[in-house]
């Protein structure tokens, strides 16, 4: 009773905070407190005009809420604008207050306590604090937060109540004093409760979903809020820009203004908070109208006004996403801008007679002010010049104009885009580079905008490589390790960066997703909540952001614009549009190189052809030709001359032998276009080392010259571990023509022109064993890393492990290869995940990496801890071959067409860019393999050699072209058990050692894998003996040689031409022609039968089928045509009730199934595949069971429980569309014809595909993952239904039963075409259903490309 006594007078001491003010808003009365801890009070100068009417009403809303004791949830487009809502509410009510940041990567720690030092001392999280302390929470990206989340604050926002990991816990504060009441608390007593402040207070932010990407709002999280809808409009108005307040009305800005406003008014009207629709006009960021306001009261548009490509670079800079949109968005955008009085849009792309700085404006001049601003002029041709003072870092600045020798090209193109940088940076907005929406285009200049940008204005440089598992707290702070093994945090590059007033380029943002949202407070308020409860702050007299701090941000260009380029990112930051090269500047760049001239004009003009003709759809089968890659080409051929055979330059850099056929065929044509034509290959001399140097002879056939190139031994003394170690050593390699051409443009591109190379080729071709022959042969040392699916980033770099209590670190192979310049292999570089991938680019491109422990790979060194990239270092990625393999199935249109199916690898190369040279590996040519395997074997007799290299060469042929499943490529061992070969020296090594053994015991070794893939031991048994080569003790059947009678029509003048009532006719066995008696008969009358007229169906017995003429074919009287028809109908109708299936149709339908089961199995491979990729396992981070994640080892010291991984199913990225059934429509041609020419084969290869589908489509494990249905056409209906979409044939006899209605249909079907009305409603159909994706099937064009790479090329038999 004294204790609680003695704690009540000291309450009754302790003074209430004073009062500061009294606030009334509207008739609301309010005593503003004084702050306890007045350096957790808004600081932002960002705040909003309270005098503004919206910001008024809002918060009038909110201070209700407040008094109240209610939390609110604001729902609010992305932007800022809510955040400062609820910072301008603190700051009117003197309230102090807490951020979260909510991303995919917030856990339970972030929302509770987080563990420091080796004491295991526990931090309250900003929740925590501000539910202690009585302060106002912000909650602001709810929709990012994934579900499991959330609810750990439920019964904090509902009862103010939770459990922490410190052992105390948090009540609500009447039930804390209820227990003080009754003395169930003692002062001193230990107890661990803690009551919840009074004062503390929610405001939860969250996009909308939808119309917006995001998670949808738990309901018991919901519930605990009372909600407020922030109007787009009046978002967009309330962010004001001061400067713009005596703006004339019928200025640019108010007519862009209406135009913005009466975008998101007509969203609204339409769709309100539902999807917005793609086919629409989409409506601005939030940030449009500032950005807008900003720019035209910094840089004046001229009196003239803007030219019609000016004003579409202005839009786009304002709403970026207008660059993917579609053209009907673009259109309506135009006729708005002309309505209002400012002309029709026209392409945003470069004219060379106008500069391409926003509004016509081009800097002029920088100079020094003082060691953190410039002073930058902006000219114009027809306005005064503006003069700005802007931020500047305390390097001396580069000389501007430029002048000199320059490692650049200032361009007006150039030129314009810096000004463009320099705009956005004059008004204080972090810039973001927006990569072009065209697939294949020239350079951009990136990398050298953001150099020369930071050069001309002082700016110390930091670049910051995104990858995927970066996540959204390491962007912030990272822990470290110190001596004793205590942790503590430490700033990330970003934040140093902030402090220090850096330009930080962070480069591939997009990989991240939504994590890039974490850090969105800092770049638009640079604000931001740091470790241990400190803050960043823009203005006051806490850690501050430096004012010259400027964000880049660059993208992989890996992902598609519209994964990514959304009203988040466009709020964030100011985007620029980027600008391709134009012909001229690329000209001058390869000029450069001392190419000659007619070589560089041909090569750019192929370039121009060949970027044309990509698109969205085979951007993935084609490799871009960037001017990187013309530069490399261009390099070459300057350097040796003598080797010009440009197409064969060209056809490797694209790797024109990996494309499918129709690519291949279509770059042929491009090539011959510009008159490159192709030229006999090189005969390449064995390479020979000659004192210093490795020397390649080549020669051209059918000539006298030869031309040698040399290549310098490597010096021992650059790296002397690594010569004593680190060389390759092999005992056999036997050289050929093939492999000694390719060692010498491997070591042309690493030695001599300095390039990192990555090299494809089939499993098995020997892709390593040539690198380290060249390395061999060199001297050279090199390391070796092999990828996998489970490869990290931080696998990469080094090795971790736990000693003593204390993390070590041990470099990894990349890491010593690039200290120590040596060659590395990273072997499977395409089974890696893209973003591991990427780290490569960045690498090889950049000659940079930042790493995870705080090191950076630097080209230079700029701090003592950086890694220093040796000028020796060289990367050799090795990869199978990309994206496709080609198959040969006819599609039943007849028309045939090779395409691939997918390897089991990423889009590697899209991910990699043009940083690499790329390179094939082949098989080697017949007479190669021929030389090398006598060399092997000499004891072998000569011609059993040539036709085994015969039959291999078909064999990998029938592999590329689809007919057989398995390459029997280069893999196998010599006698010294070192170089791997092909699969055909081992059948010569065991025919040398077991003469007694037979051809086909031999044999066994390798095809015995096939024993029970019947179709593949046909083909193999078929190709052998095309080879002469018997081998009956494979237990191969007799090959079967089906020959199709091709019958010709013979025109047929019957002699007695009356007619009379349509009639089945008698049935023989005979063959008849004319006459009206026998059915099956041809060129009769009134009978079923061929050729002839009055009949009701058609009916062919075998035999030439003789035509009557066509006169006598349209002289049918109407009566005996509907007569016909009407009997046709019934007899259809009869015999389809009728259909059951019987041994004969058991048979039949066996027939056709054998026919097919060879694509089936291609078939069913690729659809299979294509579920299981979808359902790919991945690593999933941060969870308390599984391995330990070497990436949180540091977080497990500190007693963190989420510091394991395990395998698990990705969940997608926020906005990506959601894993669906496939919809798929196929329609078969059943109309007359297709019974009437069936002696093609076209209607038997009709049903061939029908059974292929229907049976393939019965095995997959997968069903669910697609919805298909078939139908037919014919003269009579647009919509023969086969297949419904809820009724798979489950049964065989359903199966058959379709396959009758087939032959049946087009037997009694009279002529019509209802063809496009077939596609036409299929299309409708599939577009209905709610599916991933819908295949939309009505011709071999319309077939997406992983169908017909099965159905484009079934053989013709």
């Amino acid at each position: 009773m004294a204790q609680r006594r003695l704690k009540h007078i000291l309450q009754e001491l302790t003074p209430l905070p004073e009062s500061v003010g009294t606030l009334k808003l509207g008739n609301i009365t309010y005593e503003v407190p004084a702050a306890l801890t007045p350096s957790r009070l808004p600081r932002s100068k960002d705040l909003l005009d309270i005098n503004d009417a919206v910001n008024r009403d809002n918060l009038h809303f909110l201070l209700q809420k407040h008094l109240l004791g209610q939390d609110v949830f604001l729902v609010s487009q992305p932007g800022p604008y809510a955040r400062r809502l609820a910072l301008t509410f603190a700051s009117l009510i003197n309230a102090e207050y807490e951020y979260i940041a909510l991303h995919r990567d917030v856990g339970e720690t972030e929302l509770k306590q987080i563990r420091k030092g080796g004491n295991l001392i526990y931090v309250d999280s900003p929740a925590v604090s501000a539910v202690k302390h009585g302060r106002l929470l912000i909650l602001e990206g709810i929709e990012k937060a994934e579900r499991g989340i959330m609810p750990v604050l439920n019964n904090l926002l509902e009862n103010r109540e939770m459990n922490l990991d410190d052992g105390t816990h948090i009540i609500h504060p009447q039930r804390y004093a209820q227990l003080e009441a009754s003395n169930s608390i003692s002062v001193g007593g230990g107890h661990n409760f803690v009551p919840a402040h009074k004062n503390f207070r929610v405001i939860a932010i969250a996009a909308p979903v939808p119309p917006y990407p995001g998670y949808p709002l738990d309901p018991p999280f919901r519930s605990r809020f009372q909600s407020r809808f922030v109007d787009p409009v009046g978002s967009l108005t309330a962010l004001r820009v001061a400067a713009l307040q005596s703006t004339p009305l019928n200025s640019l800005y108010t007519k862009l203004r209406d135009l913005i406003l009466s975008t998101q008014l007509a969203s609204e009207s339409r769709h309100a908070l539902e999807a917005i629709s793609h086919s629409s006009l989409p409506p601005f960021p939030q940030t449009a109208l500032v950005k807008l306001g900003g720019l035209i009261a910094a840089f004046p548009p001229p009196a003239t006004g803007l030219t019609s490509s000016q004003l579409a670079r202005l839009l786009l800079t304002i709403h970026p996403s207008l660059v993917y949109a579609s053209f009907q968005a673009w259109a309506l955008l135009s006729r708005q801008t002309e309505e209002a009085g400012l002309g029709a849009l026209e392409s945003p792309s470069m004219s060379q007679d106008e500069d391409i700085g926003l509004m016509g404006y081009r800097v002029s001049d920088i100079k020094r002010l003082d060691e953190t601003s410039a002073e930058v002029t902006f000219a114009h041709s027809g306005a005064p010049p503006v003069v700005l003072r802007v931020p500047a870092g305390t390097k001396t600045l580069r000389p501007f104009p430029f002048a000199g020798d320059l490692e650049f090209y200032p361009t007006r193109r150039f030129l314009g885009l810096l000004t463009c940088f320099m705009q956005a940076h004059a008004l204080g907005w972090d810039i973001s580079l927006i990569p072009p929406a065209i697939p294949s285009t020239a350079s951009t200049s990136t990398s050298t905008l953001v150099k020369v940008f930071g050069q001309v204005l002082g700016y110390e440089q930091e670049v910051i490589h995104m990858y995927k598992e970066l996540g959204g707290r390491e962007l912030v702070m990272r822990r470290k390790i110190q001596d004793g093994g205590a942790t503590t945090w430490e700033p990330s590059p970003l934040i140093e960066g902030a402090w220090a007033g850096q330009l930080v380029h962070l480069s591939g943002l997009d990989v991240i997703g939504s994590t890039a949202g974490s850090v969105a407070r800092l770049i638009q308020d640079r604000e931001i909540e740091l470790w241990e409860n400190k803050r960043i702050l823009a203005e006051g007299e806490l850690s501050l952001t430096h004012p010259s701090f400027r964000i880049i941000s660059t993208a992989s260009k890996s992902l598609p614009l519209k994964d990514w380029l959304r009203d988040e990112h466009a709020n964030m930051f100011f985007p620029i549009p980027s600008q391709p090269m134009s012909r001229e500047e690329e000209l001058d760049i390869l000029l450069a190189t001392g190419c000659p001239r007619p070589i560089v004009e041909s090569l750019l003009s192929f370039a121009e052809k060949y970027r044309q003709s990509m698109s969205d759809d085979n951007v993935l089968k084609n490799r871009k030709l960037g001017t990187r890659s013309l530069v490399r080409i261009a390099r070459r051929l300057a350097r040796f001359p003598q080797d010009d055979d440009l197409h064969a330059i060209i056809s490797r850099s694209l790797l024109a032998e990996f494309l499918p056929t129709v690519e291949k065929i279509n770059l042929d044509t491009l090539l011959a276009e510009v008159k490159i034509e192709p030229k006999p290959p090189l005969l390449n001399a064995d390479p020979v080392v000659k004192e210093k140097a490795l020397i390649f002879s080549a020669s051209k056939p059918l000539a006298d010259d030869t031309f040698q190139v040399s290549i310098p031994m490597f010096k021992p003394s650059q790296d002397v571990d690594g010569v004593v170690s680190h060389v390759p050593h092999m005992d056999h390699f036997y050289d050929n023509s093939l492999q000694s051409g390719l060692m010498r443009d491997l070591a042309i591109d690493l030695e001599l022109l300095g390039e990192h190379v990555v090299l494809l080729g089939n499993q098995g071709v020997g892709k390593n064993k040539i690198v380290d022959r060249l390395c061999q042969l060199l001297r050279r040392p090199r390391e070796y890393i092999q990828l996998h699916r489970d490869t990290t980033v931080n696998q990469l770099m080094f090795t971790t492990s736990l000693e003593a209590g204390i993390l070590q670190y041990t470099d990894s192979p990349l890491l010593r290869a690039i200290t120590y310049g040596r060659v590395i292999i990273i072997d499977e570089a395409d089974k890696a995940p893209e973003h591991v991938v990427a780290i490569f680019r960045s690498l090889a491109g950049q000659g940079e990496l930042t790493l995870s422990d705080g090191r950076r790979v630097r080209p230079v060194r700029e701090r003592e801890s950086d890694i220093v990239v040796h000028p020796n270092f060289r990367l050799v990625l090795l990869a199978n071959r990309p994206g496709y393999r080609e198959c040969s199935i006819v599609w039943p249109f007849a028309l045939a067409s090779h395409t691939r199916t997918a390897f089991l690898g990423n889009h590697f190369l899209q991910v990699l860019g043009e940083n690499f040279s790329a390179h094939s590996v082949n098989n080697p040519d017949q007479a190669s393999e021929r030389m090398l395997l006598q060399q092997l074997a000499p004891e072998v007799d000569e011609d059993t050699i040539l036709r085994l290299v015969g039959a291999f060469h078909d064999l990998r042929h029938g592999y590329d072209t689809g007919v057989l499943n398995y390459p029997y490529s280069l893999r196998g061992e010599t006698e010294a058990n070192i170089k791997r070969v092909s699969e055909l020296i081992n059948l010569i090594r065991h025919m040398r050692a077991y003469p007694q053994d037979s051809l086909g015991d031999a044999l066994r070794n390798i095809f015995d894998f096939d024993i029970y893939k019947p179709e593949t031991i046909d083909k193999l048994d078929e190709i052998l003996e095309h080879h002469g080569l018997q081998v009956p003790h494979l237990g191969l059947d007799a090959a079967r040689k089906a020959t199709k009678k091709k019958i010709k029509d013979i025109e047929f003048e019957p002699s007695k031409t009356d007619l009379g009532q349509p009639k089945e006719g008698k049935h023989d066995d005979k063959e008849h022609s004319g006459g009206n008696t026998y059915a099956g008969g041809t060129g009769g009358r009134d009978t079923a039968g061929m050729g002839g007229r009055g009949g009701y169906k058609r009916l062919w017995k075998g035999g030439d089928i003789k035509q009557v003429p066509e006169a006598l074919k349209d002289n049918v009287p109407n009566h005996i045509k509907e007569k016909a028809r009407e009997m046709a109908r019934e007899e259809l109708k009869r015999r389809l009730e009728e259909l059951d299936m019987s041994f004969s149709e058991a048979k039949a339908y066996g027939t056709i199934l054998t026919a097919t089961q060879a694509h089936m199995l291609s078939l069913y491979n690729l659809l299979e595949h294509l579920a299981a990729k979808e359902e790919e396992r991945v690593w999933l981070k941060r969870q308390t069971d599984g391995e330990l994640d070497d990436t949180r080892l540091t977080e497990g010291l500190t007693g963190e429980a989420t510091v394991y991984k395990r395998r698990g199913m990705e969940k997608p990225e926020l906005g990506r569309p959601q894993i669906k059934p496939k919809r798929i429509r196929f329609i078969f041609d059943l109309s007359g014809s297709m019974y009437r020419f069936q002696y093609d084969g076209r209607l038997q290869r009709s049903m061939e595909t029908a059974v292929m589908l229907m049976e393939t489509f019965e095995k997959l494990s997968k069903k669910e993952k697609y919805t298909w249905d078939i139908y037919g056409h014919s003269g009579e209906a647009p919509d023969i239904p086969l297949v419904l979409l809820d009724k798979p044939p489950t049964e065989l006899r359903d199966r058959c039963k379709v396959v009758e209605k087939m032959y049946m249909i087009p037997q009694y079907a009279f002529a019509g075409d209802y063809t496009v009305e077939a596609i036409e409603k299929g299309v409708t159909e599939v577009a209905k259903y709610d599916a991933g994706r819908g295949f939309r099937v009505g011709n071999t064009a319309d077939i997406p490309t992983v169908l017909r790479s099965i159905l484009s090329t079934m053989v013709d038999r």
